[in-house]
């Protein structure tokens, strides 16, 4: 079974599995494809991380973080002297390097069975021959219009005739075509050096950049230790740090002090309860999460029932909390992926440019768009998430994963930026706490907790609305619709998988 955020992933990652490929390599296979289809969201310039249980590895999960890290060269310092408080997001100071590519082939060497030029063939041709532009692409291509038209190769490929793509027009990347193919047949040494590297460094230092050959070459993802925690039974896997997943670790060890099952899912209790832990764990990630090699507090220090329960007694359920901490968070998007093979091999896998068209920086001669994921660091010289050389910032994209009785039942992500969080644990909270169904779960009308108020859909039924505000929340009702998400849950006893895709999304889950 596959789930992908567009049709034509899920189709490719489908194929793949029908040829007898494992499930890496449909997530390989699918995440290529979305990087050519939806441009807005992610691309061969960003990064990637994943969770995944290998069926001979006894349901081990294994952590990959596939995320790039600034210049050598880079220096807070430099940007404070220049009158900067952060690193604008759509500067060439945002510009991390790549970690994509890299990762895909350090994931399929490890879990792949079939060679890379298959798996890279569908994005090779969509990207050569042309795409359809499906609904939600389109809308989300014209939220950065004014981006693409700021910038010249950018403006050539993604705004042809002038005019960012309507709803079926078919759009192409030749230039992005060709790097696929090269790095398909020569391997992930083909993008990070040579002539396709050489072209990439030529676009960032005529914009600004201080990335050299070496930052290039040193690219290089990891294999790590999940972290999590136990809830209702059950483990929920993350990627740690630098990575975001510990704060839905954070909400759901606050949320299993409180007796869920008796509050309506929908209802003023449950949401403001959930408002509040999410405030309580964005402030904990904003004070701690950083480049693992940075970290000043220890994750399972973070996690421990001591430091819970001090968070979980600052908890009203009568009002809003005045003053949770540094709360601030960030609007953007992502795509992600899960797929389970026919031998139980689970992949939780999201891949990203950060925010909509990334740094909206193109090498014209590549068509790699570069991500913007430096925009998270921090320009205070006393965080341990400020910018410095050769680090790794902050990160929102976070693939989840959860077992019971050591096998994965659950293969799952929220995409959203820093809604990530709350998504994930809203979905755990909503399958295990109130036993709703997979795609009830990722239905649910969401909210998304900031620092000023409270974002939320307009299918929040008014009575909740009604009952948040008497508690002090101030809310926001948004047009567009917070996050998406992608599911698969594995009932080990039937042998069924059951799929689940948001419909916030284009994309959809199938399976055979």
């Amino acid at each position: 079974m596959v789930a992908t955020s567009h049709p034509l992933a899920t189709e490719a990652a489908l194929h793949v599995l029908r040829d007898g490929g494992s499930a890496m390599d449909a997530g390989i296979a699918g995440s290529a494809v979305m990087a050519v289809v939806e441009p807005q969201m992610t691309g061969i310039g960003g990064d990637c991380f994943a969770l995944v249980s290998a069926a001979n590895d006894a349901g081990r999960v294994t952590a990959f973080n596939g995320s790039g890290r600034s210049a050598s060269a880079a220096s807070a310092e430099q940007l404070r002297a220049e009158g900067l408080t952060e690193v604008p997001v759509d500067s060439i100071h945002s510009v991390t390097l790549p970690g994509a590519i890299d990762g895909w082939f350090k994931l399929h060497a490890r879990y792949g069975r079939l060679d890379m030029e298959r798996l890279l063939r569908p994005a090779i041709a969509l990207a050569r021959d042309g795409y359809p532009v499906h609904a939600r692409v389109a809308w989300d291509w014209r939220q950065s219009e004014q981006l693409l038209a700021s910038r010249e190769a950018s403006r050539a490929v993604f705004m042809p005739g002038g005019a960012c793509p309507a709803v079926g027009d078919v759009h192409r990347q030749e230039a992005l075509a060709q790097t696929l193919e090269r790095v398909a047949k020569q391997g992930p040494a083909a993008f990070y050096t040579g002539e396709i590297a050489a072209a990439m460094l030529r676009t960032l230092r005529a914009n600004g950049g201080v990335h050299c050959e070496d930052d290039f070459a040193a690219v290089s993802g990891d294999f790590v230790d999940p972290i999590s925690t136990e809830y209702r039974g059950r483990r929920v896997h993350q990627v740690p740090p630098n990575n975001q997943g510990m704060t839905a670790l954070v909400m759901l060890n606050l949320l299993s002090g409180f007796d869920l099952s008796a509050m309506p899912m929908m209802s003023a209790d449950r949401m403001h309860l959930e408002i509040e832990v999410a405030r309580l764990a964005f402030a904990v990630r904003n004070r701690h999460i950083t480049d693992p090699h940075a970290l000043q507090a220890r994750p399972e220090d973070l996690l421990s029932e001591a430091y819970t329960s001090e968070l979980r007694s600052r908890i009203n359920m009568e009002r809003a909390m005045r003053d949770p901490g540094p709360v601030e968070v960030r609007k953007s998007d992502t795509v992600y992926m899960t797929v389970v093979d026919k031998d139980m091999n689970a992949v939780s896998f999201i891949n990203s440019i950060f925010h909509g068209f990334g740094s909206g920086l193109l090498c014209p001669e590549t068509g790699v768009l570069f991500q913007n994921r430096g925009h998270s660091f921090s320009l205070d010289p006393d965080h341990p998430n400020v910018l410095a050389p050769s680090k790794r910032p902050m990160h929102t994209i976070m693939p989840g994963m959860v077992t019971e009785d050591g096998k994965p039942v659950l293969s799952f992500g929220v995409m959203g930026g820093d809604y990530q969080p709350i998504g994930q644990a809203r979905v755990v909270s909503a399958l295990y706490d109130h036993g709703m169904e997979l795609q009830a779960a990722l239905d649910l009308p969401r909210l998304f907790t900031l620092a000023s108020g409270v974002d939320i859909e307009r299918s929040l039924p008014p009575e909740v609305m009604y009952g948040l505000m008497e508690k002090g929340h101030a809310l926001q009702v948004v047009d567009e619709p917070i996050g998406g998400a992608q599911a698969i849950a594995i009932d080990h006893a039937r042998g069924v998988l059951i799929g689940a895709s948001d419909p916030r999304k284009d994309g959809y889950a199938a399976g055979f």
